[in-house]
């Protein structure tokens, strides 16, 4: 089971060291903190909230000294989705981003830098919804606003 947005900054932030943190994190998430899941933990929540691309994070990697090859970036990424401790923002077909933030919350998408900004929840307001197919639940709504920047 994933742990809870409030959760996941209690335990990133609390007392100890970055990896004893790391490592209680990933295994609440029920995971095991491999060497390679606690490189890439370590890139993606020490920094605070951010949006990263597979590509843009295995070049970090890299420049931190972290041999890891671009598949397991990928592999890692999807699986810390799954577990619900990152957020997968898919831009069109070939461009996802996974977001540390897993609030419910939007984004600006800057179409000209591709880079991505949240916009607070309370921010936007959807009056309606359509009725889902087959009378299946909405699990989440994403708002994507592409601007030229």
């Amino acid at each position: 089971m994933a742990p809870s947005s409030k959760k996941h900054r209690q335990q990133l932030t609390r007392s100890g060291s970055r990896q004893d943190r790391l490592t209680a994190y990933l295994r609440e998430a029920g995971l095991r903190p491999t060497r390679q899941r606690m490189a890439l933990a370590a890139l993606l929540f020490d920094q605070g909230d951010r949006h990263v691309t597979a590509e843009s994070l295995y070049s970090e990697a890299l420049e931190s000294g972290v041999k890891v090859s671009l598949a397991t970036v990928y592999n890692a990424l999807h699986t810390f989705t799954s577990k619900g401790i990152l957020r997968e923002i898919s831009i069109d077909s070939s461009r996802s981003y996974f977001d540390t933030n897993v609030e419910e919350h939007h984004h600006f998408y800057f179409e000209k830098s591709g880079t991505l900004e949240d916009i607070d929840q309370s921010q936007i307001r959807l009056t309606r919804l359509p009725k889902t197919p087959g009378g299946l639940k909405i699990s989440r709504v994403d708002v994507v606003i592409r601007v030229d920047g």
